[in-house]
């Protein structure tokens, strides 16, 4: 339960400052009077007319919910899910990788002729309107080569390189199933 209620505020402060940062970096561009007070930071000769603010202008990608089944036997498969969501301008996710395995790569299951298959996918889209929803029988990251055994309760890191935002590394929770938060789901 204590895990559940963490998980859940963690994803509502990820989205809150996904919402938040682009209103931030307009406040900070901003020159009208409005603009917030820098106080007494000292800006010495820095001309924000001519700063480069092209790091802080990126999409802002929040990842929530990162977790994976821990392995079983000597298998070194495992798959990712998670959900991502970006506040402003579309994305796409290209790739991920982690130091835990050989490689890592993009999938989704689909149906052909009645039958459940898995396939690999180049991109997948995120927009302000539709998260990516990475969930058992969708989206996932396939993880392959592990280097050693994944056990419930360990974390590991997971970098998702995205098209416009970069690379976002999350930590991946083990566990055999994680809680489906029905509020990120459209029924």
């Amino acid at each position: 339960m204590k895990t559940k209620t963490t998980r859940r505020l963690a994803a509502a402060a990820a989205l809150l400052l996904t919402l938040s940062l682009p209103a931030a970096i307009q406040a900070h561009d901003d020159k009208s009077p409005a603009a917030p007070n820098h106080g007494a930071m000292n800006h010495g000769t820095m001309n924000h007319g001519t700063m480069n603010h092209g790091a802080m202008a990126q999409p802002a990608i929040a990842v929530t919910g990162a977790w994976a089944r821990p392995t079983i036997a000597k298998l070194r498969i495992t798959a990712a899910y998670f959900q991502a969501a970006t506040a402003a301008g579309g994305d796409r996710l290209l790739g991920a990788k982690t130091p835990m395995a050989e490689r890592a790569e993009l999938h989704e299951h689909v149906m052909e002729n009645g039958i459940a298959r898995m396939r690999p996918v180049d991109a997948v889209a995120v927009a302000p309107d539709a998260p990516a929803v990475f969930q058992p029988g969708g989206y996932h990251v396939m993880i392959m080569g592990l280097k050693g055994p994944l056990k419930e309760g360990e974390t590991f890191p997971l970098t998702l390189t995205f098209e416009k935002a970069g690379d976002v590394t999350v930590d991946v929770m083990v566990m055999k199933k994680a809680a489906m938060d029905h509020g990120m789901h459209k029924h």
